[in-house]
């Protein structure tokens, strides 16, 4: 099995996929830094808010997408969408009250939940970034979908299993 990248599906997308897809991507780098990194540190807010722009760029343009219509233009994943933004107004607002642990709280779930399940499903078949990484993916996407499923379903469970405490921040 050879694995064959290639930069074109991305590249001939419409700018709306190009967008969400950069955006994603930006989220999914900063996020550790900005979610796992010291919550003293300087620079810790600035990648926060970088981070909160690149999550609202993200869900904002995914409702420019409707590729998977079930219910006029929109598809189950949008509300995703919705709960993306919910979790970003409802963290930030922690935030400027100074409850820290409610903030990490909320924003690691979105991390977690919100972009890197959701991320899972950019892996099938026909999807995007499934024909830029080539056909072998096509046959590894479900099972990467449900193992990475499984990871955050036990990992969710770990942490009610220590009183829902996510860590420090």
């Amino acid at each position: 099995m050879s694995i064959s990248m290639t930069l074109s599906p991305v590249l001939e997308a419409p700018p709306q996929i190009q967008l969400h897809l950069v955006a994603a991507l930006l989220a999914l780098l900063l996020g550790p830094l900005a979610l796992y990194g010291p919550r003293r540190a300087r620079w810790h807010r600035g990648i926060g808010y970088a981070w909160v722009a690149a999550m609202t760029i993200t869900a904002l343009s995914s409702f420019l997408i409707g590729h998977f219509r079930v219910i006029g233009p929109f598809s189950p994943i949008h509300a995703l969408s919705v709960y993306a933004l919910w979790s970003l107004w409802v963290g930030v607002g922690h935030a400027r009250a100074g409850r820290a642990a409610a903030h990490a709280r909320v924003m690691r779930g979105l991390y977690w939940w919100g972009l890197c399940l959701a991320g899972l499903f950019t892996l099938l078949p026909g999807r995007v970034l499934n024909r830029m990484l080539g056909d072998p993916w096509s046959d590894l996407a479900p099972v990467l979908i449900l193992s990475g499923g499984a990871a955050l379903a036990i990992r969710a469970m770990r942490s009610r299993d220590r009183g829902g405490r996510t860590g420090r921040i």
